[in-house]
């Protein structure tokens, strides 16, 4: 073999070894880091008097499986037939910050919960996917011990929230189940961001909401923004068409993925909640 080949060579396989070592560094950075780049919680206190809250709305700590006190806020339904919102929040924030969401449905008596996290708002615990599952069902506990019946129960869940909603609709039974501006799992949106490095057996919290919304048998509401850069709309849709019957879709063109309010999302839930059949409450 010619010297000056020999050389070429070996500076390729130098080359490849260069970007083999980069490509599993970067891999190995995804993994050990993921779970700062999936949940970004405010973890400053949420108190519920910072906000102008509905009358009647109150703290209450939950205790759960594995032993952590997590501060959700509950607002006792005013309706006569008792229907009470349990609200998933999103990613970014705490519960503080969705009091302006559930207010047009408190002012129709909708008894709310707003459920709270671990590692969000003050509570204690590092946030995780069975962790959440772990902090709501606590939040659904202590609505049952309020005498919210299944056919009272409405599961509402926002962004991150809607995997957390998802799962309690399998585990719980239910009235209905609400998404806004869901995402089909971490592993699709990871795929929008490192097409290269995104793998299932990576993946350390997969709420795969994609492949559970086909064992979802209650009534169906999807909510996305077909301007939402955050969690693009297509994955709304993809959850919408795998779900079964009874469901509705509501996909406002002009909406991104915080506006929705702004979009007409308070009436489409009302309506929603008003077609629900009467003779299954």
């Amino acid at each position: 073999m010619p010297i000056w080949l020999s050389g070429v060579l070996r500076m390729l396989w130098g080359i490849v070894l260069a970007m083999a070592i980069a490509y599993l560094a970067a891999l190995l950075m995804l993994y050990t880091k993921q779970r700062k780049i999936v949940f970004n919680p405010n973890q400053s206190l949420a108190a519920l008097g910072d906000y102008e809250t509905p009358n009647g709305f109150h703290p209450i700590v939950n205790r759960t499986a594995d032993g952590l006190d997590i501060v959700s806020w509950y607002l006792p339904p005013l309706r006569d037939d008792g229907r009470t919102i349990a609200y998933f929040h999103g990613n970014a924030g705490h519960q503080g910050d969705r009091i302006a969401r559930i207010i047009p449905y408190a002012a129709k008596g909708y008894g709310i919960l707003l459920s709270g996290y671990r590692g969000y708002g003050g509570d204690p615990g590092e946030p995780t996917e069975d962790g959440l599952y772990s902090d709501a069902r606590a939040a659904l506990n202590f609505l049952q011990k309020q005498g919210v019946r299944a056919d009272q129960l409405i599961l509402f869940g926002e962004s991150l929230g809607s995997a957390v909603a998802t799962q309690m609709a399998i585990e719980r039974p239910g009235r209905a189940l609400i998404l806004e501006a869901p995402f089909a799992s971490i592993l699709h949106s990871a795929r929008q961001r490192y097409r290269y490095l995104a793998f299932n057996f990576l993946v350390r919290d997969k709420f795969d909401t994609l492949s559970k919304i086909v064992q979802i048998e209650k009534p169906l509401l999807v909510i996305h923004g077909d301007l939402d850069r955050t969690t693009p709309a297509h994955f709304g849709h993809l959850i919408f068409e795998a779900a079964k019957e009874p469901k509705q879709g509501f996909f406002p063109k002009d909406a991104g993925h915080t506006d929705l309010m702004q979009h007409g999302m308070p009436a489409a839930v009302l309506d929603f909640l008003d077609r629900l059949d009467p003779a299954l409450q």
